[in-house]
């Protein structure tokens, strides 16, 4: 993968973008109630296979870590998926150490 189509962002930017809705929920609901479907994005559906690449990701493999049991409490406590969204944290350091060590 390209680093042009990487776009990076820190965890506290992609928590505030996962929350942003770009959709008038209020336009859509009058149209709704009006009978009138929305139309379609012009470019809805359409995407280019020709320039589309096959990306692995990296394999994984199964150790045994200590955390300190806080730690490994508030990742549990986000329910399933806790050693995906640990493996995710790690991953972010992983990335910020590697981008100040290029600077």
């Amino acid at each position: 993968m390209s680093e042009k189509n990487t776009t990076r962002t820190s965890l506290e930017e992609a928590i505030l973008q996962r929350s942003e809705d770009k959709t008038d929920w209020a336009s859509l609901k009058r149209e709704q109630e009006a009978g009138i479907e929305p139309e379609p994005e012009p470019d809805e559906g359409k995407f280019d296979w020709s320039t589309a690449r096959v990306v692995m990701p990296p394999g994984k493999s199964a150790i045994s870590i200590r955390l300190d049991n806080d730690v490994l409490d508030f990742f549990r406590s986000q329910g399933d998926g806790y050693q995906t969204k640990i493996n995710r944290a790690l991953r972010i350091y992983m990335n910020a150490v590697n981008e100040v060590a290029r600077t």
